[in-house]
């Protein structure tokens, strides 16, 4: 219940932001899964939504929202065929980059993912990211994704572009 709770809000919140739209910011990512749940998941996926509000020309904060799902893999052990479970997270965050130049940034996103999946609670959820602008409203941007799941840890490399619908930044 909490979860289509959190969902409807969200839900909200992003067509709220549509109407003014400066700053309001699209995603979509791929990734490769390292660490604890390497032998697990094969690759990874993801859509990220938020708004940026930026107070001076080399600060930036806002808000985000996305969806990850991480594919399983199969393995073989003999004869044995054994499935294991995709992995999906809500992850709800603040963000924050810094622009030292006109078309680099680096920052983070802090906050909680929300585990969609049975047996997955979620947890503590930070990514820090290095952003390249290709085009007056686009981004190129690699991230290191990491979420506490129960007692291990889900990290991952990823690749994302992201688009701003009406941004104020413009290549500053």
């Amino acid at each position: 219940m909490m979860k289509r709770i959190v969902f409807l809000i969200l839900i909200c919140l992003s067509f709220s932001k549509i109407s003014a739209q400066e700053g309001f910011k699209l995603g979509l990512q791929a990734g490769l899964p390292v660490g604890d749940f390497n032998e697990r998941i094969g690759v990874v996926i993801g859509a990220d939504t938020g708004y940026m509000w930026a107070p001076n020309k080399t600060f930036d904060l806002g808000i985000k929202a996305g969806f990850i799902h991480g594919f399983s893999e199969e393995f073989r052990e003999g004869t044995i065929l054994e499935d294991l479970p995709s992995f999906q997270f809500l992850p709800l965050a603040g963000s924050v980059r810094i622009w030292p130049g006109k078309t680099f940034s680096f920052g983070a996103d802090v906050g909680q993912a929300l585990g969609l999946n049975k047996g997955n609670d979620g947890g503590f959820y930070l990514r820090p990211q290095v952003g390249f602008q290709v085009g007056p409203q686009s981004e190129v941007n690699f991230s290191y994704t990491s979420i506490d799941v129960n007692d291990e840890k889900w990290n991952t490399i990823t690749l994302a572009y992201v688009y701003t619908f009406l941004s104020a930044r413009h290549f500053r």
